[in-house]
């Protein structure tokens, strides 16, 4: 019996040897390639770049995977628990495989064999980690045994706080959201310390399969598996009796977040910050490296930037009448559903979609657009309202707008038509609505603080919704008569004074055979002008005879130095802005002239900063010593040192300042302005009125803007700059310096400020009528003769101006600014 047993105890030794030596031999194989869970070190997650405005309030987003890394140290206790509770109760005390825990699971599966139910799996936090971060998610044995080894040495080189940092902050939640912090954003726009106990649990109960519990397609399954979450919570210790049964009454209440823009008004400006950064740091830095993005966006400028546009857009578009429905929808049934998918106006919040129920003559019943939840499901309210005739009678005007095509409602909508209202406000106002349509033409709006650069406020459009393309920096149009200040400018900075004269007369340019003859607005000519009147009342002729004076490559030297092109053609039509710039760049040239010549590189962008929160780009370049002392010791206050070039003469900037507050009291803009300090702009009108400019400043602020159809086309007799432009960038200046002191244009000092004669220029005697204070630099001043330039030519008209080769496609084409 003894020689039995030693039989078999040497037979289940030497199988128990050739198990262990199989055993040793696969895990040498297995362990071969382990990946390096030394990396884990340098965890550096995609996390999604955050743009905010210059209060810091966030704009936008950027992300491929919807993540903010968050230290452990962030993160609450009870969001912990709920993640323990449903994952690994016993995360911190297995050595990173829970032995426990597994010999159940195979227990319970093995009750479960033949049943059809799912296996219950046994994976630590650690082993999660180990398969995230260093492995496939295959379900092979291979797989699972390098997970456990990895786990093991997780657990030797990583404290646990650091491994569950690590599972926190990659695990995925769906709807494209990794990390908890992304997760609580993203469900419940909160972070993560204002979960409850209920939102915790419902988060930690996403990893197993977020989809099987999709808060509006999977309500039901959703809300058991969070409370099967809360009650685990509760066995372990980690919440009490009275607190689970109270989290379990809670609904699950998923507030999805918006994505894109989250500041209002802001996705013009968003959209040209993200293309910046792109251009500056590539897409892969934009989307997933963390940037944390300063602009100098102030949102209440942007606001009522915003409305003027829209105003003036909307006043313009309206005047041409209404071109018809959005859409057609059958109103026989259940209207809701199908107005429920027509496409609205996301960032005009003020307009409504409805659809017309029925005409009468005087008034138009509307069924206004349902709201969709989260799940795609149309509520089940439905709300009407109604259009009285007079509240749509810009709409009885055919689309060219002068003349009238219908006399009441009847003649303009129907049944079925969906359209775009808004509620109107007051006292006996409810359920009464206005005719809305979006404007088919467009304009840009840019404004910024001159003597930095930053960009206060942009509006690319009438709505993003309708169309990203930004017109502020993208649109390519010609700047018309709002070039001439630097036509101007470069004169004062050559030898010429603001009471030079030049001939206001016809004048004519040939080229290749044809003849160019550039025409002041209205016709007619006003005969030997100073250069004041030329801006003020913004004369073609004179203008071109100045720049032919001078010399178009002086102007074309002076375009270039402030920004308005990167390289100008050196003719003639060119004085009268026929380029073609943006918006941005002549605010950008205007702020030269409004901060006394400094030049000045726009930004939208003040401070990035990096995920770990070190500056890699900073706008500010201008450099201050001693304003980093440790402490004052009776030293003198730091200054700071403007290090920027100065491109103009200070003096002729106030010159033309000066001279462009005349176009606003007495010129091209006189009464359209009408502000409680110094302001000083250029009305500017393209040939066949197909753009309307208006560019102008106070001290503080530089803000300037054209109206114009996308596919430039004549936007009619009188759409001039003043008459369209001039007012829209009075209501956004009124708003935008409200409540600011007012300043004062500075003066260099050694200017002589002298009366003199507004016609003739020459010095006035006291009592003159007509007279103006004009500015005039050191060694300059009126001239004590009558001399006019341009007159010789003038006075022999067979002279013709003669330009270069290279000049014959801008005459011919006629192109120039106007008014």
């Amino acid at each position: 019996m003894i020689r039995l047993i030693g039989y078999f105890f040497g037979l289940a030794s030497v199988l128990a040897l050739a198990v262990a030596v199989v055993v040793a031999i696969y895990l040498t194989n297995v362990t071969r390639d382990l990946p390096d869970f030394a990396v884990l070190s340098s965890y550096e997650p995609p996390v999604a770049t955050r743009i905010h405005a210059d209060d810091g309030s966030l704009m936008a987003e950027y992300a491929r995977e919807r993540r903010l890394f968050l230290p452990i140290q962030a993160v609450p206790d009870r969001v912990k628990a709920a993640f323990l509770s449903a994952e690994d109760k016993n995360f911190y005390n297995h050595p990173g495989v829970d032995i426990y825990g597994l010999g159940r699971a195979i227990l319970v599966n093995l009750q479960n064999f033949g049943s059809g139910r799912r296996p219950v799996g046994a994976s630590t936090i650690t082993q999660q980690v180990a398969k995230n971060f260093l492995l496939t998610a295959d379900q092979t044995i291979d797989r699972k045994v390098k997970e456990a080894i990895l786990s093991f040495r997780i657990e030797q080189a990583y404290s646990k706080d650091k491994i569950l940092e690590l599972y926190l902050n990659e695990i995925f939640f769906g709807m494209n959201a990794y990390g908890i912090a992304g997760a609580a954003l993203t469900y419940f726009d909160k972070s993560v310390t204002e979960l409850t106990i209920a939102e915790a649990a419902y988060l930690a109960s996403l990893p197993k399969g977020p989809s099987n519990y999709h808060p509006f397609r999977h309500p039901d399954a959703a809300l058991e598996r969070r409370n099967w979450v809360i009650d685990r919570m509760v066995e372990n210790g980690f919440v009490s009796q009275e607190d689970g049964a109270e989290a379990k009454k809670q609904p699950l209440g998923v507030t999805l977040r918006r994505t894109g823009s989250h500041l209002f008004a802001s996705d013009y400006f968003a959209e040209e910050v993200r293309r910046q950064i792109i251009e500056r740091y590539g897409d892969k830095a934009l989307y997933e490296g963390g940037l944390s993005v300063r602009t100098s966006l102030d949102p209440k400028m942007q606001i009522v930037a915003r409305k003027a546009l829209q105003k003036g857009l909307l006043t313009y578009d309206e005047r041409r009448g209404y071109r018809g429905p959005v859409s057609q929808i059958d109103v026989s049934g259940d209207w809701g559903v199908p107005l429920a998918k027509v496409a609205g106006l996301s960032d005009v919040p003020e307009w409504k979609l409805a659809v017309v129920l029925a005409v009468s003559s005087d008034r138009v019943d509307i069924g206004l657009q349902p709201a969709t939840e989260a799940g795609g499901k149309v509520a089940a309210e439905r709300q009407t309202g109604k259009i009285m005739a007079a509240d749509m009678d810009w709409a009885y005007r055919s689309a060219t707008g002068d003349r009238k095509t219908a006399k009441s409602p009847e003649g303009v909508l129907k049944a079925g038509d969906v359209v775009f209202v808004e509620a109107l406000e007051g006292e006996g106002q409810k359920d009464r609505y206005r005719l809305r349509q979006p404007p088919k033409v467009q304009g840009g709006l840019v404004a910024m603080d001159p003597h930095t650069g930053r960009v206060l406020a942009m509006v690319g459009g009438f709505s993003y919704a309708q169309s990203e393309f930004n017109r502020a920096t993208q649109a390519m149009r010609q700047p018309g008569s709002s070039f001439k200040p630097f036509v101007y400018a470069a004169a004062l900075d050559n030898g010429y004074t603001p009471a030079s004269v030049i001939m206001d007369a016809p004048i004519e340019i040939v080229q290749g055979g044809q003849v160019w003859r550039p025409q002041n607005y209205g016709g007619g000519s006003a005969g030997p002008s100073t250069l004041r009147l030329g801006i003020e009342k913004s004369r073609n002729q004179m203008t071109v005879r100045l720049a032919n004076d001078m010399g178009m490559n002086l102007v074309a030297e002076y375009a270039e130095r402030f920004g308005i092109y990167d390289k100008m053609n050196p003719v003639l039509a060119m004085s009268l802005g026929s380029g073609e710039t943006t918006v941005l760049r002549m605010v950008s040239a205007y702020a030269v002239l409004a901060n006394g010549g400094k030049q000045i590189k726009p930004t939208l962008i003040d401070r990035i900063q990096d995920r770990y929160g070190k500056t890699i780009f900073r706008h500010e370049e201008r450099v201050c010593e001693g304003c980093n002392a440790d402490g004052w010791s009776n030293q003198e206050e730091p200054a700071v040192v403007d290090n920027r070039e100065q491109v103009l003469d200070p003096m002729t900037a106030y010159q033309i300042t000066s001279i462009m507050e005349g176009v606003i009291t007495r010129g091209t803009a006189a009464g359209k302005i009408k502000l409680d300090r110094p302001v000083a702009g250029k009305t500017g009108t393209t040939n066949d009125e197909k753009d309307a400019w208006f560019v102008g400043y106070t001290p503080d602020l530089v803000a300037g803007l054209y109206i114009g159809y996308d596919n430039p086309a004549p936007l009619g007799r009188g759409a001039t700059g003043g008459s369209l432009s001039a007012p829209i960038f009075n209501e956004f200046m009124q708003a935008a310096v409200a409540g600011t002191p007012p300043g004062k244009f500075h003066i260099p000092e050694g200017m002589s400020l002298i009366a003199i004669n507004r016609k003739t220029g020459m010095a006035a005697v006291q009592g003159e009528p007509d007279t103006i204070i004009e500015a005039f630099k050191p060694g300059t001043g009126p001239a004590d003769s009558f001399s006019v330039i341009g007159m010789e030519e003038y006075m022999a008209p067979e002279e013709i101006l003669r330009t270069s080769p290279q000049a014959n496609e801008a005459v011919t084409s006629g192109s120039g600014g106007l008014f």
